[in-house]
């Protein structure tokens, strides 16, 4: 149905999930709740890579890139301008914003794929940016755009309507059968 780029959150290590969901899925793992553990990501990478998946880790370049990772993915609450590193050329940065002024700060810290969120309503938050905001915000930059936030089985089809180029969620590929009907 949907051929883009498709981003998976996980915020802990669940190796039948990971097996469960498409290849054509890249894994973002995020967990600000508890330190990270280089052996529970190294665990996660080995999956990955067996799998065929790529792997990115939130918020840390510097550990996404001693452990060889796929990339980074930087949250929009970091707003740092330092993140000048060395790295190979397959090495991704990628990142989420809320509005145009953090669109900006994703383009300066030299993110490829800007996540713009939330596309729909949210259990997080009542403010979403609805179809129209989305395809207005995705119009002012360059990048790459992804879709997150509140992406259901009930509204999936309005993703036709999005100016984008993946989508991205956490409860989203969850669910198996909305899997297989996303990624074939």
């Amino acid at each position: 149905m949907i051929s883009k780029e498709l981003y998976y959150f996980i915020s802990e290590f669940n190796e039948s999930e990971i097996l469960a969901i498409s290849k054509k899925i890249n894994i973002i793992y995020r967990n600000y709740k508890t330190p990270l553990n280089e052996d529970i990501l190294k665990k996660i990478q080995k999956i990955c890579k067996k799998t065929g998946k790529k792997l990115f880790l939130s918020n840390n370049i510097k550990l996404a890139l001693k452990l060889k990772l796929d990339g980074v993915y930087i949250p929009a609450f970091n707003k740092s301008q330092n993140l000048k590193f060395n790295f190979k050329n397959t090495f991704r940065i990628i990142g989420s914003a809320h509005n145009l002024k953090e669109i900006k700060i994703k383009e300066s810290q030299g993110v490829d794929t800007i996540f713009l969120a939330p596309i729909f309503k949210t259990e997080k938050s009542s403010r979403y940016l609805g179809i129209k905001k989305f395809n207005l915000l995705s119009m002012k930059t360059n990048k790459k755009i992804v879709a997150l936030g509140g992406i259901t089985k009930h509204n999936i089809n309005n993703l036709k309507l999005l100016n984008c180029n993946g989508i991205a969620g956490i409860t989203l590929f969850k669910n198996i059968k909305l899997t297989y009907d996303i990624t074939r």
